[in-house]
């Protein structure tokens, strides 16, 4: 059955954590202690990883970066939904705390900021397509593996991750079509921060929700408050029953927010209304897990202080192992591209190290 529910001015998001951190009377997370207090920590370590690349790139010491900051609830109360063990993740190039918590290392991330290829190369037993630049190139990638999947017998089930930017390409289209068609277990998760870069979602569609597109394509569209970890969880765990059961795609649109610039190249204030920004603060979806936490007395001053502490170690290390491995070179281009390279690129890789005869 599906969540979308509409109101006389279109549909509207299905809320159930509100920006206080309360719930409906008789509300239930669907997760255990341990996992509502392990997304949290996700959550602070995402904040705290925009805050440090940013540093690093600033200092010349990292290459372009795209922060989470704002969408933690939609990519982390998503990636929760997910069986890392046997369900696989393809993202665009803003759900790190998804591919953390589907095996892949900070230290790797920060070689790819690096402009190091092997932090690109995703490492053995980890279900994960690697982070990819151009719009909306990975959705195809990721109706393949699915229908792939399911054709090997398994019963895993795919998550792609875009923005409303990317709907509006030529590839989403296609790959929800074929998705539709062909019942591939896939997941459309659309996160819909409100900016194509300084493009507003204005002007990326004339539809009241990027869901309701689903429906020309044969499948459910939910729509939920992307700042709403809980929401957004349910939205996906339901999302990942229907494909488990053979029942197809499901495009998800998480009405969340941007709060920081599109990348370390762009300046945000060239384009945002600085008092919608400042009312989508007011939105935060850490804060409101946070109060949640608090108010079910899962959380302390204490275990926080222990978590942020733990964090600030895991990412000193990883800097530092990252930075050890010095810059890359232009060899590494030719790594992780054919398993038994042709003699035409040997020759090229030859003629950059200088080993050309």
């Amino acid at each position: 059955m599906s969540i979308l529910t509409t109101s006389t001015g279109g549909p509207t998001p299905v809320r159930i954590l509100a920006p206080d951190g309360s719930v409906p009377d008789g509300y239930r997370p669907p997760l255990p202690d341990s996992e509502l207090l392990a997304a949290y920590r996700l959550m602070l370590m995402s904040r705290r990883v925009d805050e440090r690349a940013f540093n690093l790139q600033r200092q010349g010491r990292l290459g372009v970066f795209s922060p989470v900051n704002g969408q933690e609830a939609s990519v982390i109360g998503s990636a929760f939904a997910l069986d890392p063990t046997r369900d696989w993740v393809v993202p665009q190039y803003r759900e790190l705390p998804a591919m953390l918590r589907q095996g892949y290392t900070l230290e790797r991330f920060l070689l790819y900021c690096m402009g190091d290829p092997e932090g690109n190369r995703m490492p053995d037993g980890v279900n994960l397509l690697p982070i990819q630049i151009s719009l909306a190139a990975q959705i195809p990638h990721a109706v393949g593996l699915a229908w792939g999947l399911r054709h090997q017998g398994r019963d895993s089930v795919v998550c792609v991750y875009f923005g409303d930017g990317a709907s509006s390409e030529g590839d989403f289209h296609e790959a929800c079509n074929l998705a539709g068609v062909r019942r591939a277990p896939v997941i459309f998760f659309l996160q819909n921060n409100r900016w194509a870069i300084s493009t507003p979602v204005s002007k990326q569609t004339g539809a009241d929700s990027f869901a309701t597109r689903a429906t020309g394509y044969g499948f459910p569209g939910e729509l939920v408050d992307g700042n709403d970890f809980f929401a957004v969880h349910e939205a996906t765990l339901l999302a990942v029953a229907r494909a488990r059961a053979g029942e197809g795609p499901t495009l998800i649109e998480s009405r969340t927010y941007r709060m920081g610039p599109h990348n370390t190249a762009d300046d945000p204030t060239r384009y945002v209304d600085p008092e919608e920004l400042e009312a989508y603060r007011a939105l935060d979806p850490v804060a409101r897990v946070r109060s949640f936490l608090l108010e079910a007395e899962l959380l302390s001053e204490e275990l926080e202080h222990r978590m942020r502490a733990e964090i600030e170690e895991e990412l000193a290390a990883a800097v530092a192992a990252a930075e050890a491995r010095g810059a890359g070179r232009p060899e590494q281009i030719f790594d992780h591209v054919y398993a038994d390279p042709p003699p035409r690129l040997l020759d090229q890789r030859d003629a950059i190290t200088g080993e050309a005869q």
